[in-house]
């Protein structure tokens, strides 16, 4: 076989190789682009802008308490949570608290709403120099197993509910997605809430920003475990949902579900 020959094979070869570790490396960055309908990913705008509504930041609290302090913790969280809430000179609403009833159980979840980060930043500076929040501290931390916070952003198709009361059950849904995969999750899930909603109520979804992330969150409420059921299966009758759920779950590293009570204090029950 000829140099010249050998040199052109080499170089067909090494292209070649080129090519695919920069699609790999595309692949990593901006996630699976087989949907030719899916929007493109590798444009400037970031995902805050592209995806959230912009108004709000929210805060997913998780606390793990101790079994025997459990009563201790919700009377506590009874008086305190309220007062913050209710303040007027703090740029924050409480969207919900609730106990894990299916899941981790003794844990505790609360949702609060932020005017933005600058309502973020002015509340928590307040209550910093606050005394009567310094003082809750103290008491809260004996309480706790651990705890744990998220900074989101909500969807922008999917606005937060306000208080209102359901008298049933909340299913938190986690997604912990693969790394580049935000966007095309998005485009699919927008699509789809268009058949679940049909069946049951939405109460949120957000995507975060600190703390865990490539992570997607999304409440439901229903009346009790037996209508989850058949509303689920309800879904499945919809043009449209198999589709969504397809190729999503494609996008999706793990995830979890955990059945929520709401406390008594809760603005969304």
């Amino acid at each position: 076989m000829s140099t010249a020959r050998l040199l052109s094979t080499s170089t067909v070869r090494k292209n070649g190789q080129d090519e695919e570790k920069a699609g790999f490396l595309k692949s990593v960055l901006y996630g699976n682009n087989e949907d030719a309908l899916a929007p493109e990913t590798g444009d400037a705008t970031t995902h805050s802008k592209k995806l959230a509504r912009g108004k709000y930041v929210h805060e997913l609290q998780t606390h793990r308490v101790r079994p025997d302090k459990v009563e201790e913790y919700i009377k506590l969280l009874s008086i305190h949570y309220p007062r913050i809430a209710n303040d007027p000179e703090n740029a924050v609403n409480l969207c919900g608290s609730w106990e894990t009833v299916v899941g981790d159980l003794d844990t505790f979840v609360h949702i609060w709403e932020y005017k933005g980060y600058p309502g973020h930043k002015s509340t928590l500076t307040r209550l910093a120099q606050d005394p009567v929040h310094d003082q809750f501290l103290k008491d809260l931390r004996p309480l706790l197993i651990s705890r744990e916070n998220n900074i989101m952003l909500e969807f922008s198709f999917w606005k937060t509910a306000q208080p209102h009361t359901t008298n049933g059950i909340y299913e938190l849904r986690k997604y912990n997605l693969k790394p580049g995969n935000l966007l095309e999750w998005e485009y699919h899930w927008r699509k789809g809430l268009e058949c679940r909603s049909q069946f049951c109520e939405p109460v949120g979804a957000w995507f975060s920003q600190l703390g865990r992330l490539h992570s997607v969150q999304h409440m439901w409420t229903y009346p009790d475990l037996q209508t989850r059921k058949t509303t689920r299966e309800s879904a499945w009758q919809v043009d449209g949902w198999s589709e969504t759920v397809y190729k999503t779950v494609r996008l999706v590293d793990s995830m979890q579900s955990h059945i929520l009570r709401p406390l008594d204090f809760s603005p969304l029950k």
